[in-house]
């Protein structure tokens, strides 16, 4: 019987299965939905409970027709920065899950910086203080469920991202994937363990977080993961950028990927931290060694696409069509859905739609979404090292127009691989190499074949004025933020 892994990708839309063969080739696959929800401007929410069924339904419904004795081993790929809250004695959640979008910590953030702890926070953990990081959320569920702290520093109440929260409930293991760990901003990347003042400028008891360990665990054996039989063990864990750079074979120099997903991740392995500005310090993987990386994020992307589509009423593939097809005709789109990620890190900026008129029409809104998510990346790849190609993923990696614009804009090659379910691949890609199915190098020569390759194409008179229009809707969206600020204070 031929050995199978099981990779599951648990993101904020959907979590998918995927089984892969000893030839690293999808032979089933299958997803679930995973519903959200905005209860007040600036929040987002997820039930903790309907993502772990999610992920009961995609596995079941993956092996069906499978012999599920063929798993060898698990690999689990997971979306970051959201926090779950749960009883250590029952396990079930006490709170809903705080999404990664989620904005609640903007005033403690700032606070925090006006009291002095930016550089700090950024020099112990690679990351500015901003609130789409986990530890304000974490704080902020605290202090509405146990604010006194009792229970958690008594390790009643369990605190976790998406990884520490699957793993608990499928191993009964309470423990947290580096990777994972470093986006906390709870994290000493120097020492890869929970930094004690850190813990207590944000107010997160140690009791109440789980141990770290590395992207190769020890994580345990899936239990109640039917139709697998129990002792199947979980053999890799890794966020799902990170899994995304691993498929991409990113711990070779030069590899920069961008994710195009929910939202955006542009990553390259560093060989060691402490960079500055735009760009954040992780750690992208550990296999007993941490590989750091640098990372710019953006908070909406994809997720502006689906936003538009549900306002407009129709789905987004035909959005995507007719995007494809149109002319913004002088439309702009700044989508700063809860503030702008990299490079600016403003969380007071407001989307901002411009250019239009009675003419406009859902062709030129949609191509302007479509825009809007390259030249939020090419922002990003312009605060960067020189950069000559993009190795690109994601579900709107299937838009060649997307991918062409982003390879007019910032003047690279981008290359799409022949499939775009990188964050499940490259997790099984780690947990094979546990079982010795295939080796760094196979990675290296998979990585690079069947990819579509798109390149420049635009005039530099074109480029220019493409970019100012963006530029000068980028200017309005932070000054109007900064004054509804100044209006509320």
């Amino acid at each position: 019987m031929e050995s199978l892994i099981l990779a599951i990708d648990q993101g904020t839309s959907s979590t998918k299965a995927l089984l892969i063969n000893t030839a690293g080739e999808v032979v089933a696959r299958a997803s679930a939905p995973v519903s959200q929800r905005h209860p007040a401007p600036g929040l987002a929410e997820q039930d903790a409970g309907e993502l772990l069924g999610s992920v009961r339904d995609a596995v079941a419904a993956c092996l069906r027709g499978f012999d599920a004795q063929a798993v060898a081993g698990i690999g689990l790929s997971t979306q970051r920065e959201s926090v779950v809250l749960w009883d250590a004695a029952t396990g079930r959640p006490v709170a809903p899950l705080i999404s990664w979008q989620d904005q609640r910590g903007a005033v403690r953030a700032a606070e925090l910086v006006d009291k002095g702890y930016g550089d700090l926070v950024r020099r112990r953990t690679g990351l500015p203080l901003d609130p789409m990081f986990s530890a304000l959320k974490m704080a902020a569920l605290l202090d509405r469920h146990d604010p006194a702290r009792e229970r958690s520093k008594r390790g009643e109440l369990r605190l976790g991202t998406v990884d520490a929260w699957l793993l608990t409930s499928l191993t009964g293991g309470f423990v947290t994937e580096i990777g994972n760990a470093s986006r906390t901003q709870l994290l000493d990347l120097g020492t890869g363990d929970w930094d004690e003042e850190l813990l207590e400028i944000f107010g997160v008891p140690r009791a109440a977080l789980g141990r770290v360990v590395p992207s190769t665990g020890p994580f345990g054996e899936a239990g109640d993961l039917a139709p697998l039989p129990a002792g199947v063990p979980v053999l890799a864990v890794l966020g799902d950028s990170h899994a995304a750079l691993f498929a991409h074979a990113g711990w070779r120099p030069g590899v920069v990927k961008a994710t195009y997903g929910t939202g955006s991740s542009v990553m390259t392995v560093a060989g060691t931290c402490g960079s500055a500005g735009a760009v954040c310090d992780t750690i992208a993987w550990s296999t007993g060694r941490p590989t750091f990386a640098q990372e710019a994020n953006i908070r909406s992307s994809g997720r502006t696409l689906t936003w538009l589509a549900d306002l407009l009423g129709i789905s987004m593939d035909v959005l995507v069509d007719l995007a494809a097809d149109a002319d913004a005709g002088g439309v702009t789109l700044v989508p700063a859905f809860g503030g702008l990620g990299a490079p600016w890190w403003d969380s007071r900026a407001v989307p901002v739609l411009a250019g239009f008129d009675f003419g406009t029409g859902r062709a030129q809104l949609a191509r302007a979404a479509l825009e809007s998510v390259a030249h939020q990346v090419d922002d990003v790849l312009a605060a960067m090292p020189a950069v000559d190609r993009v190795f690109a993923d994601g579900g709107l990696t299937r838009s060649g127009a997307l991918m062409q614009l982003q390879a007019d804009l910032s003047v690279v090659e981008v290359a799409r691989p022949r499939h775009h379910e990188l964050s499940a691949a490259g997790v099984a890609d780690l947990a094979g190499l546990g079982l010795g199915l295939w080796t760094t190098g196979d990675l290296e020569e998979r990585a690079d074949t069947g990819l579509e390759v798109f390149t420049p194409a635009w005039s530099d008179e074109r480029r220019g004025a493409a970019l100012a229009r963006w530029h000068e809707g980028l200017r309005t969206a932070r000054e109007l933020g900064g004054r509804v600020i100044e209006r509320m204070s």
